[in-house]
């Protein structure tokens, strides 16, 4: 029987997302989680085919969790979804080992499309993400700040930029505030800025809230 974790925070976006799967895949068991530590948990507990991601969620992103799903179940696919438009966030979250990058927006179709492509191992990479990947390899995109940023100085920064506060990133991330202001030190130096205020207001420019 296939098994499809869904983890969202909102209930409604869970439910639309089981319903349309319920139309393909009328016998799958499906569950779902509210946040990262849920679904990393969930994962660790059973065998799952299939995890279907919100990509920000309170807490850990999936960005985030990703490098832990990876370790531990690596050929477990991911499907992550997001309202944040993809050429900011996709080629991150493919890197970081992500099956395939999904907009809230899309069709039902577009979305089963992508559940039957990396169910047979594939990837599911849009045309507009499979140029900006090539163009990428080859040098041709120059990286913006937020760019620079490891997976994990990103998840800082986000959380930053929503006003969370250095101990509520510590407890959320499972870290130490001393190396949540590590990293942001970092975080400021790589993006040649000087206060949580100015990230806040780049990732509002940048759409990366």
């Amino acid at each position: 029987m296939l098994r499809i974790l869904i983890a969202d925070d909102h209930t409604i976006v869970r439910r639309g997302i089981i319903q349309i799967l319920s139309e393909s895949y009328p016998q799958a068991h499906v569950e779902e989680v509210a946040n990262a530590d849920a679904m990393i948990a969930s994962i660790m507990k059973s065998k799952w085919d299939l995890i279907i991601s919100d990509l920000s969620m309170p807490g850990r992103s999936a960005l985030d969790a990703l490098p832990q799903i990876k370790q531990i179940d690596p050929d477990l696919p991911v499907l992550i979804m997001s309202i944040h438009p993809e050429d900011q966030f996709a080629i991150r979250v493919l890197k970081a080992g992500a099956s395939g990058y999904l907009s809230k927006d899309l069709a039902p179709e577009e979305l089963i499309q992508a559940v039957q492509k990396v169910l047979s191992g594939r990837k599911y990479i849009t045309p507009r993400i499979a140029e900006k990947l090539i163009l990428s390899i080859h040098g041709q995109i120059e990286d913006m700040p937020h760019q620079l940023l490891s997976d994990r100085e990103f998840a800082v920064f986000s959380l930053i930029s929503k006003g969370t506060s250095i101990s509520e990133i510590a407890e959320a991330l499972h870290l130490s505030p001393t190396t949540i202001s590590t990293y942001r030190s970092r975080i400021l130096q790589k993006m040649d800025m000087k206060s949580n205020s100015e990230l806040t207001i780049y990732a509002i420019q940048h759409n990366l809230l």
